[in-house]
């Protein structure tokens, strides 16, 4: 069937990994996050696999105690700038916050990226959940903004944003050498924008691209985080544990979507997963094992504290129940903190079982191309999905996906078998954005 809704995929580079001793594997290149032939290579391969686009998160605080992916890797929009450089037709989506930088210069940067890569520009919008980011930007900890604050800002500033980027019209360079006339004033729009956060006039000094601007990628969970998405964002990156899980949020985002007035379609949701792939289940196992295992209990420590704020879960008894935090990470990742005390509080988890757990979770998605494939056909047919990001939870990870479980999903008519389309909007099936000042001429 020709018009058969199609899965989409992303997949996040993510250097050494998420894993925070998954760098120790002798099959893992230990200077990945800082490799741009590592960068590369996994952004080739995932065009290879006609994915919709390659991910790149960010964070802007780290510590002795950070994930060693964490501790050196490339800022988003440089490493998408030289990738944009190596690849052709893939997606290039990067992490900025909204706390931390300005909107007329985060406009630009994405708005050139945009334009450097032919329309396959992407923004994933995050507002830096961490206090001690303060730290880095002239702020005390005390000026970092609450949860409910944090999203204000950054609801404004995309209505900075998409209101900078349509600062030309889609013909306003004329580039008339015989006549002279560089551009069409008439179709030069400043923005002069007031608000409680930001002012800004404008105009941005760069126009639209083939897209005519960056996709809005959000990740947030919260109903906050949720709200924004549905109002503002073109995709949506989350994650769940379960199908059911995945689908309560499916549904509940769509019908977001539509009390804002659009269309569900028009925001696609890609849950974060991270496949682990054998020619049998043992072989599987053995995969995920040889990656679980490198992981001590004091690092595990170490990366549930990042969390909530960096606590220093080792002045607690190991094997006795999951400490009682109260409000203890409601101001920083609070969706997941939420899920992690009420996880652990359901199911009598032991701080040591916790800490095992978060660190290095056993994917859904585990076993042969052929069981993985079922259970990404389930999700996306049972309303769980869209489509997804694909993580590298082991050595060669996506190369597997690539190789063995794409080609189960296209001969099952599930998956593209060429892209759509040359720009990201295109290929993530988005209506194009039409310049609100054209809008009005139409409308007149």
């Amino acid at each position: 069937m020709p018009n058969q809704k199609k899965l989409k995929f992303g997949a996040i580079i993510h250097g050494v990994g998420g894993n925070i001793a998954g760098w120790r594997h002798p099959n893992i290149q230990a200077d990945a996050s800082v490799s741009l032939e590592f960068y590369s290579n996994q952004a080739l391969k995932a065009e290879e696999g006609l994915f919709d686009l390659v991910f790149i998160a960010d964070g802007l605080h780290i510590n002795e105690k950070s994930i060693p992916h964490f501790l050196n890797r490339f800022e988003p929009l440089t490493i998408l700038s030289a990738l944009a450089a190596v690849t052709t037709k893939i997606g290039l989506v990067g992490t900025l916050s909204t706390s931390y930088s300005e909107p007329f210069n985060v406009a630009r940067q994405f708005a050139s990226l945009d334009q450097i890569s032919h329309g396959r520009a992407g923004w994933n919008v995050v507002t830096s959940p961490l206090e001690k980011s303060a730290l880095n930007f002239s702020k005390t900890i005390e000026e970092h903004p609450d949860h409910a604050k944090r999203y204000r800002i950054a609801a404004e500033y995309l209505q900075v944003a998409k209101g900078l980027w349509d600062s030309w019209e889609d013909d306003a360079f004329v580039r008339d050498k015989e006549k002279g006339v560089f551009f069409d004033p008439d179709k030069m729009h400043p923005l002069n924008h007031r608000g409680e956060f930001f002012s800004v006039q404008g105009p941005l000094n760069i126009g639209r691209s083939q897209q005519g601007r960056p996709v809005i990628f959000q990740a947030g969970s919260s109903k906050a985080g949720k709200d924004l998405a549905a109002k503002e964002a073109d995709a949506i990156f989350t994650g769940h544990p379960t199908l059911e899980a995945a689908q309560e949020f499916y549904q509940d985002v769509k019908n977001r979507v539509k009390a804002f007035g659009r269309k569900p379609d028009e925001l696609v949701i890609l849950p974060g997963i991270s496949p682990i792939i054998g020619k049998t289940e043992e072989e599987a196992e053995r995969n995920y094992q040889e990656i679980a295992n490198l992981v001590s209990i004091d690092k595990a420590l170490d990366y549930l504290g990042r969390y909530f704020e960096h606590h220093d879960f080792s002045q607690y008894p190991l094997d006795e129940p999951f400490p009682e935090l109260g409000d203890l990470g409601k101001n920083s990742f609070q969706s997941h903190t939420n899920r992690i005390k009420k996880e652990a509080k359901e199911q009598n988890l032991t701080l040591r079982q916790v800490a095992l757990k978060e660190t290095t979770p056993k994917p859904n998605f585990i076993g042969t191309p052929e069981k993985v494939a079922d259970l990404i056909q389930e999700w996306f047919e049972g309303k769980g999905a869209d489509g997804f990001i694909i993580g590298s939870g082991v050595p060669n990870g996506l190369n597997d996906f690539v190789n063995y479980v794409v080609p189960i999903l296209q001969k099952r008519g599930l998956y593209r078998t060429e892209y759509e389309s040359d720009t990201l909007r295109g290929n993530l099936g988005l209506p194009y954005p039409v310049n609100r000042y054209s809008k009005e001429v139409i409308k007149g």
